[in-house]
């Protein structure tokens, strides 16, 4: 038997987007109340003040937190809640203003520890010396070091933290640009090179994911000899030439780097320390600054090893310039990662061949 629609009196299995409207639109008694506008208000508003309430609690000025966004605000809280998590109140290391700008202004960096998941768990308050940003705008670029460093080097990086937290207590280097303030970049025509040195530690036993850290040391890559804002004396000694390369003089300061006493090293000529295969590098350098080829910083500097008074290599960023009949400038130590990273951006005409 068929039966037929009641409204248009054709077949019900042949026609069924004839029913009404309202029939095909009516509320399923299972389906659950849709949100109103009201509803979502007052959600809103309790996230609101749930947020107010986390900000008033974070240990910093009142003027600061006026200018918290929500963002921030949240990104600061996963901060605290990450180190919390990793120092217990027993165990947790002094931070932020109780460890004094006084203290940190003498670092030749900032203090970056990470979680083993490489998630930032604490950064020192004179980052803004360094990169331009303070604290909480470093925050905002993201939570693990990857978001605040040249994403180029990610997987090297990602390496060498693999390494160090395989074998605990062992230093591990890396070299990368690292995200400035734009006022930063403006001045100094990019973001800035920094060298980030540290090692994981356990900070309870038995060691595990959840408490062990990565305390690191991380210092700007000096670019110039002008660059003194964020260069540590400790690693540079001066040296002086006659137009031969032949040491005039050099600092004391050269035996703590070197090994030589001054006397040692004057009358010797500059060549006798170079490494075989950085000779030819240099020479450029001397025939360069000897005949004032070229104009600027860059013009004079080279990254070179030298033999030290232990028979090992040391590797120095060298800035000549030529004054009248000598030829002067610093030296700087560097790490071996260091003197990659610069001799991959020298320009082509001061790289080796």
């Amino acid at each position: 038997m068929t039966i037929f629609c009641s409204h248009c009196h054709r077949p019900l299995q042949a026609e069924m987007s004839c029913l009404p409207r309202r029939a095909k639109q009516a509320p399923s008694a299972s389906r659950p109340f849709r949100s109103t506008k009201s509803a979502s208000k007052a959600r809103r508003d309790q996230i609101n003040a749930e947020l107010q309430a986390l900000r008033s609690l974070l240990p910093i000025s009142a003027q600061e937190k006026e200018r918290l966004s929500y963002l921030h605000t949240m990104a600061l809280v996963c901060l605290r809640l990450r180190g919390a998590q990793l120092f217990p109140p027993g165990l947790a290391p002094p931070a932020g203003p109780a460890l004094g700008m006084e203290l940190l202004s003498l670092l030749p960096g900032f203090l970056l520890v990470l979680s083993a998941d490489s998630k930032l768990v604490y950064i020192s308050e004179n980052v803004a010396q360094v990169l331009g940003l303070s604290v909480v705008e470093l925050l905002a670029q993201g939570d693990t070091v990857f978001d605040i460093l040249d994403g180029r080097v990610g997987e090297d990086v990602h390496k060498k933290l693999l390494l160090a937290q395989e074998e605990p207590g062992r230093e591990v280097t890396f070299v990368s640009e690292m995200r400035t303030s734009k006022a930063f970049r403006l001045q100094h025509g990019g973001n800035r090179v920094v060298a980030v040195c540290g090692r994981f530690v356990a900070l309870r036993w038995p060691p595990s994911a959840s408490t062990t850290a990565f305390l690191a040391l991380c210092t700007p890559v000096v670019q110039s000899p002008t660059d003194g804002e964020a260069a540590s004396q400790d690693d540079i000694f001066q040296s002086m030439h006659l137009l031969d390369m032949t040491f005039i003089d050099v600092t004391e300061s050269v035996t703590y780097h070197l090994g030589y006493h001054r006397e040692e090293l004057v009358g010797q000529s500059w060549y006798n320390l170079l490494h075989p295969e950085d000779a030819d590098l240099a020479a450029a350098q001397h025939r360069a600054v000897a005949l004032g080829a070229g104009a600027g910083p860059a013009a004079g500097s080279a990254v070179l090893r030298v033999l030290r008074r232990d028979r090992a290599w040391s590797w120095l960023r060298v800035w000549a310039r030529r004054d009248g009949g000598c030829i002067t400038g610093p030296c700087r130590c560097l790490r071996e990662e260091e003197a990659a990273h610069l001799r991959s951006r020298l320009p082509r005409a001061a790289a080796p061949p």
